[in-house]
């Protein structure tokens, strides 16, 4: 009699699906590795020195308004700030700071990471240049220093005198020639509004303009700043007595219109009968004659009170002021004897 068939002993037949399961585990695994070297490779990329070089200098790329992160990425490696285009703009999509750029003038370190560049390039850290009207600068002299920025453009509008404020101006590459200027102007009515809110009473400067336009005479007759209060003063007193202020300065400015005029102030000059010629006429000039300091408004519209009424300069830098027009002669004569010194050590 035949026996019944043994049973196999070993492994039981796979459930249905198993091995799907299985390949797609060992897949997914795969998967879950390659990911990970590629997010430890981005990684590096991300955090890696950029290209080095033999000058450390920082290197200027101007990113134009409207640009897309692949001529930005183009940009970039151009100026060799980044090694590679392409990876650049891979990190810059995957992190986020694709679309977050911002257009404008920028210095790169040597050797910075793509991950500092996109920082730069996220907070707009834009390099920021300085446009300096000196103080005592006339409207044409100031028009001429906005004509010389390589950085700004579009036309210099004409600039009223004394409407700016002496100032440095911090600026940006592409900013309009107009748009300073307007800063300028709006500087000048703030400070100016301020001063005169705290003017002292009863001056005989009756505008915020005529404040200006003192303002403007006493910045061009003394650069020192212990005497420009005292000048201001004096000048003041003369207005007050209905005296000629006698002011060479604005005789300077009816010859030139604000520009140096390179030499002594002829006889004709001071004969000339023209409105700045303050030995002719009494009261303030027309219009100012330069664009004053801060320093000049405040000393006009807050002066010392003093007697004087006449100054010169004493060889020193600075003047010699008196109240009398006998002791003013007496400083004329010194200040002359000191000049003919001078004179002939110079020969």
């Amino acid at each position: 009699m035949t026996s019944p068939p043994r049973r196999r002993r070993g492994r039981q037949p796979s459930a249905p699906g198993a091995k799907l399961i299985a390949a797609l585990a060992s897949g997914l695994t795969t998967l879950a590795v390659i990911g990970l070297v590629f997010s430890a490779l981005g990684l590096v990329l991300y955090i890696s020195p950029g290209p080095s070089r033999a000058d450390k200098s920082p290197i200027t790329v101007v990113l134009r308004k409207g640009s897309g992160v692949a001529e930005i990425a183009g940009e970039l490696q151009r100026a060799r700030v980044v090694a590679n285009g392409p990876i650049f703009m891979a990190l810059a999509e995957i992190s986020g700071a694709a679309h977050r750029i911002k257009p404008g003038e920028y210095a790169f370190p040597v050797g910075g990471s793509i991950a500092k560049v996109l920082e730069k390039l996220k907070s707009g850290d834009v390099v920021r240049h300085r446009i300096t009207i000196p103080e005592g600068a006339s409207a044409a002299q100031a028009r001429d220093i906005l004509l010389r920025s390589d950085v700004l453009v579009g036309e210099a509008p004409e600039i009223e005198e004394g409407s700016i404020l002496p100032e440095t101006y911090e600026v940006l590459r592409g900013d309009s020639r107009a748009s300073v200027v307007t800063r300028m102007s709006e500087a000048m009515d703030r400070t100016l509004g301020q001063l005169w809110d705290k003017r002292q009473p009863n001056l005989p400067v009756h505008s915020p303009q005529e404040a200006i336009i003192l303002a403007s005479i006493v910045e061009k007759e003394t650069a020192s700043d212990a005497d420009r209060p005292k000048v201001a003063a004096v000048y003041i007193n003369r207005l007050r007595q209905g005296m000629k202020l006698d002011a060479d300065p604005t005789i300077i400015y009816g010859v030139t219109k604000g520009r140096p005029l390179g030499r002594g102030i002829l006889a004709s000059e001071l004969a000339a009968d023209t409105p700045y010629n303050t030995y002719l006429h009494t009261g303030l000039p027309p219009t100012a004659i330069a664009n004053p300091s801060r320093a000049s408004l405040a000393a006009v519209l807050d002066p010392p009170h003093t007697q004087d009424l006449y100054f010169v300069a004493d060889g020193t830098g600075g003047a010699a002021f008196s109240a009398t027009l006998e002791q003013h002669q007496r400083n004329v004569q010194r200040w002359r004897e000191f000049e003919k010194a001078r004179a002939q050590l110079r020969h």
